[in-house]
């Protein structure tokens, strides 16, 4: 395999997991592995084996991944003060772990040697170059971390160049500079590069934090100054601000500096890693994250999306399809013309010619949307309000009217939850009843109970996701709210949304929506195999 211009380090399983609110089982780690795998990572950094016995369980159960790109490496630090390397219990850890490549990480700053190892500067320098020298006869890989090595440098360059002249006469192959405390800006930090990189060309790595927000403009500044590896994290998390992010510094390295560090294939996949980490990670996945983000490429004032339905590098540095993205264009109180015609192509109808029904639609959505509706996340609703306004309203059912009650029938239970519903389709009237938990489980369970018979599709409806956002706190407990619900049908996933003072109201409304949106939508599709037959 050959030499990779820059080689991708990732320690997702590692320093990731350092985050807070972050776990990961050995389940998730070896399918985070093979997603790394797949984006074309270089290098995957398991664990540390020598601190848990998880840790030393993956890199047993990662031998027998199938990867096609990456190496494992294993995570650990130099050997202890006053021990010599072959009785380390850390070191051998290491040497158990079984990976071809290891990384140690040791003291740079003469600060965290006196107040951290509590050793001398002698003795620290020691631990550095006879921990990777042992290393380096038993492994073929060994990569030397200099941890806080920009704090060090800047307060005792003389010791810090030691402790990385130590690494390389203990025969390391990677010298490996860390913002451990991730509060270097990047003017400091290209100095500090332009005077090392000399001292061991091609062998310089990066490894930011992110504390002063800076972790990837650093990361590739330190690739433009020379250094040859970069280490970071999916998404960015790890200790306090996160790491480096990798979704933002392998798009930045291939799209804005030509370097092919990962395949074209593989970069169209970096949205799905991030969302399959995110996921695994019990994280909700952050929707202004550049490149991977669901708002990366999403467009909402009207003068924007009037722009990018000419030309979409108007408003995009860079085609959303290139990291597996997509364009969006949201449709709210800022919204023109442009916005309503962009999402009526998404529907599949051209308005072009129908601009009085186009302004009549503006005009209703801001309406709505000083009333409180939001229709960003409610696209179903969104799509409802456009065919009404084209083709007036279907009335696929109408209410003759609902109860719910919810009653707490003893201290330290939860209350029980009954919803009676009466419909009338076609001039044929329903009335049934279901319990649930809470109310608005009720409703949601009697609504599609009453409709079945008549629309047996509404089976396969399930909500997926259930919000609830108080408009004007001010008003106390007789605010308007503004409840959003997902809702699925196993194929697809659209959103839907109600507004009112009471909550059971605005439930009911979102509700109505989901149900009507799946007719709407099975009734088009049905008609669209009409029409297809009749010309075919």
């Amino acid at each position: 395999m050959s030499e990779p211009q820059v080689l991708l380090y990732d320690t997702t399983l590692r320093d990731g997991t350092q985050a807070e609110d972050v776990s990961l089982t050995l389940e998730d780690k070896l399918l985070i592995a093979e997603k790394l795998d797949g984006l074309g990572i270089h290098r995957i950094e398991g664990g540390w084996p020598g601190s848990n016995p998880k840790d030393m369980a993956f890199f047993t159960e990662a031998r027998k991944l199938a990867l096609k790109h990456a190496k494992v490496t294993a995570f650990g630090m130099t050997r202890r003060a006053g021990v010599t390397a072959r009785r380390d219990l850390n070191l051998q850890s290491l040497l158990e772990a079984g990976t071809e490549s290891v990384t140690i990480v040791g003291k740079t700053w003469d600060f965290h040697v006196h107040h951290a190892l509590r050793v001398s500067l002698d003795e620290n320098l020691r631990m550095i170059e006879e921990s990777i020298a042992y290393l380096k006869k038993r492994v073929p890989e060994v990569m030397y971390d200099a941890e806080h090595f920009f704090d060090g440098y800047r307060e005792n360059p003389e010791y810090a160049l030691k402790t990385l002249d130590a690494a390389i006469a203990g025969g390391a192959d990677w010298l490996v500079l860390c913002d451990t405390n991730g509060g270097t800006l990047p003017s400091d930090l290209g100095r500090v590069l332009d005077a090392i990189v000399p001292r061991a060309p091609g062998r310089i790595g990066i490894h930011c934090h992110n504390d002063a927000e800076c972790a990837v403009a650093n990361s590739v500044l330190a690739v433009e100054k020379g250094a040859r590896q970069v280490q970071g994290t999916i998404n960015g998390i790890g200790e306090r601000c996160g790491n480096a992010n990798l979704c933002s510094i392998i798009p930045n390295l291939k799209l804005k500096r030509g370097i092919d560090c990962v395949s074209d294939a593989q970069l169209k996949t970096l949205k799905e890693v991030s969302r399959f980490v995110a996921e695994l990670a019990n994280m909700t996945p952050s929707k202004h994250q550049p490149y991977v983000g669901e708002s990366a490429f999403a467009h909402k004032g009207g003068m924007h999306v009037s722009a990018i339905r000419r030309h979409s590098r108007t408003y995009e540095h860079v085609p959303p399809d290139k990291v597996g993205n997509r364009q969006r264009v949201l449709v709210s109180d800022l919204s023109g013309q442009s916005n309503v015609l962009f999402k009526a192509e998404e529907f599949g109808l051209d308005l072009s010619d129908r601009k009085p029904e186009v302004r009549a639609i503006v005009d209703d959505l801001k309406e709505l949307e000083n009333e409180g509706y939001q229709f960003e996340g409610a696209e179903g609703s969104f799509e409802l309000l456009v065919d009404r306004a084209l083709n007036g309203k279907k009335h696929w059912f109408d209410l003759r009217g609902f109860r719910v009650i919810d009653e707490k029938r003893e201290a330290g239970r939860e209350p029980y939850s009954e919803a009676t519903i009466r419909v009338v389709v076609n001039g044929e009237e329903e009335h049934t009843a279901a319990e649930g938990h809470p109310p608005v489980n009720a409703l949601d369970t009697a609504l599609p109970k009453a409709l079945e018979r008549f629309y047996p599709e509404l089976q396969t409806v399930q909500l997926l996701d259930y919000k609830v956002r108080v408009l004007k706190a001010r008003s106390g407990t007789s605010a308007r709210v503004r409840v959003l619900i997902e809702s699925g049908d196993g194929h697809n996933r659209w959103g839907t949304v109600g507004v009112s003072e009471n909550i059971i109201e605005a439930s009911w409304q979102a509700l109505v929506d989901s149900l009507v949106y799946k007719l709407y939508v099975d009734a088009r599709k049905k008609g669209r195999k009409r029409a297809a037959r009749r010309n075919g």
